[in-house]
């Protein structure tokens, strides 16, 4: 039997805008890690009508420190819908990618689950330079962080039960 279909939502129809959605970036990387952040904001804003001022932007020193500045953050008081952490990891000569990549992203993970929150893993693990360029919409490439937006979007209205 094959599929025929997407169950679900279309997520060109999906609109959020009661929602509150924070964003959390890690520091390295930022000629990657901007435009990646500003795709998942124009997307959430113009594609699925989030208000600008429900979108909160915070930044971390790297993607280690993504799970804990997203947990810190939940427990400020104010609720948010879901949460879109952004790192890129370029993989050098030593372990120590592997290493950061597998932590974050069960850190990100164990934070989602132990919150409730959903939280959108926006961690590009790229080999070079270019390769983090183009996921972020340079050179002919997707920027990844319009999806992000989207995936929050869905995702924050699931945890309202409003799908």
């Amino acid at each position: 039997m094959f599929f025929k279909g997407i169950k679900g939502p279309n997520p060109a129809d999906l609109q959020g805008s009661d929602l509150n959605v924070l964003i959390v970036h890690a520091r390295w990387n930022m000629d990657a890690i901007e435009p990646l952040v500003n795709g998942a904001i124009d997307s959430m804003v113009k594609k699925h009508n989030v208000p600008r001022e429900n979108i909160d932007v915070r930044s971390v020193p790297g993607s280690w420190e993504l799970p804990i500045g997203i947990s810190m953050a939940l427990k400020t008081g104010k609720k948010y819908d879901a949460v879109i952490a952004i790192g890129v990891l370029i993989k050098g000569s030593t372990m120590h990618f592997e290493y950061i990549a597998d932590a974050t992203s069960h850190g990100l993970m164990r934070v989602g689950l132990d919150t409730g929150v959903p939280v959108i893993l926006g961690l590009l693990t790229v080999l070079n330079d270019e390769q983090a360029l183009e996921r972020a919409g340079f050179n002919g490439g997707h920027n990844h962080g319009l999806d992000w937006g989207s995936a929050a979007v869905e995702m924050g209205l699931q945890r309202r039960n409003e799908l």
